[in-house]
């Protein structure tokens, strides 16, 4: 999935908690939400005194937190592990590993593969560790 695909289909899905959202499309969007983060702090300082900054990490929490849920879906996990960002030290650097693993191949209790059909025939996702 491509950078402007991965932030359309989590746009798209804002409020869709259901389903699996493969690595690329949770990066990507992170990318797009951190880059309009910079664009916006640029802007506030310019001209409209932080404004933008707040209205846009309003408007984008709802999806961020989908994407996040739907992302530990494909690892079999719930959505609510991204709770585990409030213990102090240690619960953003487990969810990064988490939200940099491998998903699950194959279906799982929360959907079926999103990278179905995407490989050859016979070809197996990197990294093969389950």
């Amino acid at each position: 999935m491509n950078f402007p695909d991965a932030v359309a289909s989590a746009l798209r899905n804002y409020a869709t908690f259901a389903g699996r959202a493969r690595r690329s499309e949770f990066w990507f969007f992170q990318l797009f939400s951190m880059l309009a983060q910079v664009i916006a702090g640029i802007i506030d300082d310019a001209a409209t005194g932080g404004v933008l900054g707040a209205v846009l990490a309003v408007a984008l929490l709802i999806p961020s937190i989908s994407v996040g849920a739907r992302r530990l879906h494909d690892d079999g996990r719930s959505g609510w592990w991204q709770l585990l960002i409030l213990v102090p030290l240690i619960g953003w650097i487990i969810l990064l590993i988490w939200y940099c693993q491998h998903g699950e191949t194959g279906p799982n209790r929360f959907g079926p593969d999103p990278r179905a059909g995407t490989l050859p025939p016979g070809q197996r996702p990197w990294p093969v560790n389950r």
